[in-house]
């Protein structure tokens, strides 16, 4: 995903710089260094700040067991962790932890909260501006939130009347659709942005963020039209790292309470969130008779299984069997 991260000292000297400077320097994604980031610190306040060199296995099994059974988190979370704080160890301290002893956490099916098709049209018609672009192009793409706000306007195929997301979960780049009803949207937003990005190259701007290794591949792209966002910020603002004045794309805290405003106004009790959309999409495709694996394939899931839960959706009341009362 596109991101713009914080700086970090040439040399760092506190940890956390120490291990975001490691993951950096190996190209790990943004949301890789900020969830293990994350879990490291997780780890050493469980431990009262011992710091993480004075610890080893016993420290680590207790940890991730108390996350197992006193926080009942997923095994997928838990695994998460687990992949953190072994990197910390393998990459920082050169020391492998061997055979680890903890309480795995206990499987959690929980059936995905989704929208009817008239209830995400009202949303939908409830928001305004670019907000409501995004929430279109979650509910009619499968686009993950952060996957939307990532779009550039080269991953817009018109002629294929499909969208291409780079970069997704996992790092694969995949093929998901264009719903023709946002064609004229995405049409008239992608001229808005030529209009915009002339106004910011002739300001002196117009650079938009490139990730390392393609800025130094594609020098001259940072300025092209085609790699813009799809969805911009309002305003250029100064990059954390590198303080170069660039317009990022859209917040995600930016369509986060657009949607609440929204579920307020159509007084809709389900808690809705950008995920939301996503789940609503693969539950239409399944309602429609399109089978697991091209569901599985729009969505960019690694694993069949995890496409396999929308069908948890459908099968109400018994594998879907109607009873007396129908």
């Amino acid at each position: 995903m596109a991101e713009s991260r914080g700086p970090i000292p040439e040399k760092p000297v506190k940890l956390m710089d120490i291990i975001r400077r490691s993951m950096r320097e190996r190209h790990l994604a943004y949301t890789t260094e900020q969830t293990y980031t994350h879990w490291i610190r997780n780890f050493i306040r469980f431990h009262k700040l011992t710091h993480p060199k004075d610890m080893g296995a016993a420290e680590v099994d207790q940890y991730l067991s108390w996350l197992g059974v006193e926080r009942q988190i997923s095994p997928a979370t838990q695994a998460i962790a687990l992949n953190a704080i072994v990197y910390m160890y393998r990459h920082i301290f050169e020391l492998e932890l061997g055979e680890l002893a903890f309480t795995r956490a206990k499987p959690k099916r929980r059936v995905p909260q989704v929208l009817s098709h008239e209830e995400a049209l009202a949303l939908i018609e409830a928001m305004r501006g670019l907000p409501q672009l995004a929430v279109k192009l979650m509910y009619g793409s499968g686009l993950r939130s952060a996957e939307c706000l990532a779009l550039r306007v080269k991953d817009i195929d018109f002629s294929m009347n499909e969208i291409v997301v780079r970069q997704g979960k996992g790092g694969k780049d995949r093929r998901t659709i264009l719903p023709n009803t946002i064609v004229s949207q995405l049409k008239y937003q992608i001229e808005r942005i030529k209009i915009q990005h002339l106004s910011d190259l002739a300001q002196g701007y117009g650079e938009v963020y490139l990730p390392p290794a393609l800025a130094r591949k594609y020098p001259r792209a940072q300025k092209e039209t085609n790699w813009q966002f799809v969805l911009p910020a309002a305003r250029v603002a100064p990059d954390p790292g590198t303080g170069v004045i660039r317009r990022h794309h859209l917040h995600a805290s930016r369509i986060g309470k657009a949607i609440a405003q929204a579920r307020r106004q159509t007084n809709i009790s389900k808690h809705v969130t950008s995920h939301t959309f996503r789940h609503s999409f693969a539950t239409r495709l399944l309602e429609n008779g399109y089978d697991l694996r091209t569901i599985q394939e729009l969505l960019g899931h690694a694993d069949i299984h995890t496409t396999e839960i929308y069908t948890h959706v459908l099968n109400k009341g018994g594998r879907g069997v109607r009873g007396p009362l129908g």
